[in-house]
């Protein structure tokens, strides 16, 4: 299959590089700066004891030329729209779109432009980032990539889709209810974001102190009352998992909100906690620590956009 990653950033040029490592026919939709840099110096993963050095394929914005089979969607959520656009063109009849953005709203959006047939549900589970080189870092070793079709559809090639994807170097799997997992990543990524965020430190600094293994646990409660009351109950193994996460002692957890917030970068308060507030009010659920903390990082995400103005 041709397979169009759209980014090249921490997630996508990760589980694009490893896919390309395997042989797969992959090429990567990046900005111009990004092709620059990636020509110049190599798609490069670090950490761990890893230095790969690759040098992808590349395409950018206007240069698609027919549809590709299927396209790994891993952007910001502030550049959601302008990634839409920019794959249109790539996206035929057969092809299958695996995003795999925080929260689910963006899945309404590309729905919208391409139709539910051609929209799988994603989750990544990686610890990576970009640091200032543009080098992929990796930070622990987690690394899976899990889809499925979305409620009752059953798109053709799918089967086709995860021979491609599998025995790549990462975890992958075929989910028989995606919308599920979905939500169990949503409440576990706004968890640690609400608690590292509101508190302003990392986890095993929250519950060092009197009550904030209690405020955690509290916050755990307000992020599976949503998804509960949505119909897609966080399954218990998934719940404790979470539980445990914001409450281990001595923990250096913090979250990538709060990684965003303390380098003054943008934020997806939006997409993580917003969304998961407003449907919560739908619901008649009260969830105030939730409410605080998306409160306190639309601040933050007011001065970010204010600066730009300036």
């Amino acid at each position: 299959m041709k397979i169009l990653v759209v980014g090249a950033g921490a997630t996508g040029g990760y589980f694009g590089a490893r896919l390309a490592q395997a042989g797969r026919d992959v090429t990567f939709l990046v900005r111009a700066e990004r092709a620059e840099h990636l020509a110049r110096h190599g798609l490069r993963i670090v950490g761990l004891g890893e230095r790969t050095v690759l040098a992808p394929n590349t395409t950018q914005t206007g240069k698609i030329e027919g549809p590709y089979d299927a396209i790994l969607l891993s952007v910001k959520a502030n550049g959601l729209e302008q990634a839409i656009d920019d794959m249109a063109p790539a996206v035929g009849p057969d092809s299958l779109i695996i995003p795999v953005l925080n929260g689910i709203r963006h899945i309404d959006a590309l729905a919208a432009r391409f139709g539910d047939d051609a929209v799988l549900g994603g989750v990544a589970k990686v610890a990576t980032t970009l640091n200032a080189d543009g080098e992929i870092v990796r930070l622990a070793d987690i690394q899976s990539l899990r889809y499925g079709a979305r409620g009752d559809a059953a798109p053709a090639r799918l089967g086709e889709l995860h021979r491609s994807l599998s025995d790549a170097g990462f975890s992958t799997g075929l989910s028989e209810d995606i919308d599920a997992e979905m939500w169990a990543k949503w409440v576990f990524i706004a968890a640690v974001g609400a608690v590292t965020c509101l508190i302003r430190g990392a986890v095993g600094e929250i519950v060092a102190v009197p009550g904030g293994t209690a405020f955690a646990e509290a916050v755990v409660d307000e992020c599976a009352s949503v998804a509960a009351a949505a119909g897609h109950p966080v399954p218990a193994p998934a719940l404790r998992q979470t539980l445990a996460t914001v409450t281990e002692a001595g923990s250096s957890t913090t979250s990538s909100l709060y990684r965003d917030v303390a380098t003054g970068r943008s934020a997806e308060v939006e997409q993580i906690l917003g969304d998961l507030v407003s449907r919560a009010q739908g619901f008649g659920l009260a969830v105030p620590l939730l409410e605080l903390s998306t409160m306190q990082l639309r601040v933050h995400q007011n001065r970010i956009e204010n600066a730009r103005l300036v």
